[in-house]
């Protein structure tokens, strides 16, 4: 191999990644112009086009697909060596980045990023938020946080927050003129908040109660994708709402929702940080994994 031709092929890895040589610029820090140049010569190196452009985008060919899938361990285990020798100082630093669904980014992390902050000023934490259930490894994530039960089994997985619990709650004057449901399948009967996944999925209402377990295809008048909308649209009086009891403790307690079904929503496992099994952990990792590890205590 061709001493140019490493961190030409680092560069081919960023545009891919990004989608644009525009994109890969502003991650590496060079121009785009450098970009163009890096990848014309690796090609013409090569013999082989690598990447198909248009007006709007790049993409892999099937060549460079192909090129890209061989080089992703070899890449990823040179960025680790890189960023382990810049850790093998006392103190954790570098980037540590994580795919994060928002309920955890909103719920579990956001509460204990400013300790964070303060306790490991040398660590750039990046919090992508993304419902969808990402390959941390083929995303070029350091880790990622998920529900316990949605854990891949080769994922070294530890538990991050308390356990969770579901609440379906309304508004008082939406109650006025409806019954109260006291099982799920009631709901039916009811306008519902619904909600959609990045994915496009609706979500199914889960309930359980005596190991017995059901899944509800609600209906109603609105559909959002963000928690804390759902809320506010059941504080409006727009509906009945299904959602972590976290988000509606405080109005729950003061009377602005009314709570129904609770003997229906069992608590679940909490939220868990996971990463693949390494040789090595990187040190920002380590240190990320300690601070937020769920003892079973209420956070410092």
């Amino acid at each position: 191999m061709k001493r140019n031709h490493l961190p030409q092929l680092a560069v081919l890895a960023a545009v891919a990644q990004a989608g644009s040589f525009r994109g890969a610029a502003r991650e590496l820090g060079i121009a785009p112009s450098a970009i163009s140049h890096a990848i014309s010569s690796l090609e013409e190196g090569l013999g082989i086009r690598l990447l198909a452009r248009s007006t709007r985008s790049v993409a892999p060919t099937e060549a460079g697909a192909q090129l890209l899938e061989r080089l992703r361990p070899a890449l990823s285990e040179i960025d680790l060596a890189l960023e382990s020798a810049i850790e093998s100082r006392e103190a954790p630093a570098g980037n540590l980045r994580l795919t994060v669904p928002r309920t955890a980014a909103q719920l579990t992390l956001a509460p204990r990023l400013g300790a964070f902050a303060t306790a490991y000023p040398d660590i750039v934490l990046e919090i992508v938020v993304d419902d969808r259930f990402t390959d941390v490894v083929e995303g070029g994530f350091d880790a990622g946080v998920r529900l316990g039960e949605s854990l891949q089994n080769d994922m070294i997985a530890v538990r991050i927050g308390p356990p969770m619990r579901g609440a379906v709650v309304a508004a008082p004057s939406y109650f006025k003129t409806r019954q109260r449901p006291v099982h799920p399948q009631e709901l039916g009967e009811h306008r519902c908040v619904r909600f959609r996944f990045s994915s496009g999925v609706l979500y199914r209402w889960e309930f359980e109660k005596d190991g017995k377990e059901l899944e509800i295809a609600v209906n109603g008048p609105l559909i959002v994708g963000e928690d804390r909308l759902i809320v506010e649209a059941a504080l409006n009086g727009a509906g009945v709402a299904f959602v972590f009891e976290d988000y509606v403790a405080e109005a729950i307690a003061d009377g602005a929702l009314v709570r129904v079904l609770e003997d229906w929503c069992p608590s679940f496992d909490g939220f868990y940080v996971y990463y693949p099994s390494r040789r090595h952990m990187r040190p920002a990792l380590r240190a990320f994994v300690d601070f937020f590890r769920y003892s079973g205590a209420p956070p410092g």
